[in-house]
């Protein structure tokens, strides 16, 4: 058995985000709901079930009203910050996908002229 993964509070409190968002904006079910963003996360459904009730003891609601309580501006640049922060993972990550794909046309080029049985 894995030993148990531990998540960042910034990675808990986007799941029960993500999870509030879907109630809100599907309407689906909260099974169907905490299933997409554990898929989208890679995080158990039962792991965010617990953190959606430990936030709602904590007077945190999870549910459809979550967000009515948020301010509008502070959202909007905390978005702002994390698309900056995606963004540039993406870039990195593009770099790196061409950097990798290079060498192995090179290493390719290169055992192709000793005749193909490198």
């Amino acid at each position: 058995m894995p030993a148990p993964r531990k998540f960042d509070e910034e990675t808990r409190a986007r799941a029960v985000r993500l999870y509030a968002d879907r109630l809100r904006d599907r309407g689906e079910s909260k099974l169907a709901a905490r299933k997409h963003v554990g898929e989208l996360l890679d995080i158990n459904p039962a792991t965010i079930r617990n953190w959606v009730e430990a936030d709602e003891r904590a007077g945190r609601p999870a549910g459809p009203d979550a967000h009515d309580s948020v301010d509008p501006a502070a959202e909007l640049a905390r978005l702002r910050a994390e698309n900056a922060e995606l963004r540039r993972a993406n870039d990195i990550l593009k770099t790196a996908s061409a950097f990798f794909a290079q060498a192995e046309l090179d290493r390719r080029s290169y055992s192709a002229g000793f005749g193909g049985w490198w």
